[in-house]
């Protein structure tokens, strides 16, 4: 089955700043969604300018993963539409922000901490280190591969000890950084990366690209088992 896949973008930057309209001109949501949608996923995409956000009940029903890029504009998404993302995440729905997505409303109440970091802007350049060659998230990386311009991202980050941390960053600064990391809440599935800046074309890299693409092969929904909640006869009637 074909997974289908959201793609949410606020969208802001691409209106406001002329440079990066033109780095992306279909919008980063298109760029990512174009991206996966070549790989062999359904895609479409919504942003913070929509109805609900593009982020409506019927929507989130119909996607196996949310893909969420952010920055500026975290603290206008809706409440009620963060806490719809949230509640889709715990009943199954896969969830991956990206860069500054870790700053949303859905990823911060999925990780109950602040998620606050060191940064710096300037361009300098990543290394991304594969820290855990076995995950699956990790599939057709090499050991190591180069950013060669992006926002320095450093720790601490104040988030939850990850369930595995796939990928690890050194920037020509000295600062090192968690840049992939899992986590399961409820049923769902999530994975946080950290490149994407809108002021680089760093997503059009293959490397950045092939990682979103495993990253929503892995979050996507699994069937399990069927959960039964609130009050219960007793399973074995006594003799």
């Amino acid at each position: 089955m074909t997974l289908q896949v959201t793609v949410w973008n606020e969208n802001v930057h691409e209106q406001e700043e002329p440079e990066v309209a033109e780095r992306y001109p279909d919008g980063i949501h298109g760029a990512v969604a174009d991206a996966l949608a070549e790989r062999g996923f359904e895609t479409r995409t919504a942003t913070l300018q929509d109805p609900e956000h593009g982020l409506t009940a019927e929507v989130l029903d119909e996607t196996d993963v949310l893909v969420w890029w952010s920055h500026c504009a975290n603290g206008e998404v809706s409440d009620e539409v963060a806490d719809r993302v949230v509640d889709a995440v715990h009943e199954g729905m896969g969830f991956v922000p990206l860069h500054s997505g870790k700053n949303s409303k859905p990823f911060k109440r999925l990780m109950g901490t602040t998620c606050n970091i060191k940064y710096r802007h300037g361009g300098e350049t990543e290394r991304v280190w594969v820290a855990d060659p076995g995950h699956p998230i990790a599939d057709g990386l090499p050991e190591s591969f180069e950013i060669p311009s992006t926002e320095m991202y450093g720790e601490p980050y104040d988030i939850p000890e990850p369930d595995r941390t796939v990928f690890i960053s050194w920037f020509e600064g000295g600062e090192v950084f968690r840049s992939g990391v899992c986590y399961r809440r409820g049923r769902g599935r999530i994975f946080a990366f950290r490149p994407g800046h809108e002021e680089y074309p760093i997503l059009y890299q293959e490397e950045v690209q092939q990682v979103i693409a495993n990253a929503v092969e892995w979050a996507a929904p699994t069937e399990g088992s069927e959960a039964v909640w609130g009050e219960v006869e007793p399973a074995e009637s006594p003799e």
